[in-house]
């Protein structure tokens, strides 16, 4: 080996290219934008899943039901009682329907920026 050749064994136009920067921080965006569009897709998920589990008259007493119920309370502590309708059915609609529609909103919102990054 001539002192002029790289200890690496490439030669200046043999040296495999570099990963392409850009390329990984778009990879790293889409996989951050996906987390972000499948959490917000599980938060309306389960808040749509306790609408339709009221609206039926689910057993509230039922482990699965008590566990989508707790969820969705949680899920949308900040809009209860926002709509106080007589209609017991229609306040449950209401006030966890918007809370799943914001978190729909958000996510795919933030994700499409992401991904546009």
């Amino acid at each position: 080996m001539s002192s002029t050749e790289p200890a690496s064994g490439y030669h200046g136009y043999d040296r495999p290219p570099e990963p392409d920067r850009s390329l990984r921080n778009r990879a790293a965006a889409r996989r951050t934008a996906l987390a972000v569009c499948t959490v917000a897709d599980v938060a309306a998920g389960l808040l749509g899943l306790w609408i339709l589990l009221f609206l039926l008259d689910a057993n509230t007493a039922n482990p699965f039901v008590e566990f989508v119920h707790g969820s969705a309370d949680w899920l949308a502590w900040w809009a209860q009682d926002i709509f106080t309708m007589d209609t017991e059915g229609l306040r449950v609609v209401l006030n966890y329907g918007l809370p799943a529609v914001i978190y729909l909103l958000i996510g795919h919102g933030i994700a499409a920026r992401l991904n546009r990054a």
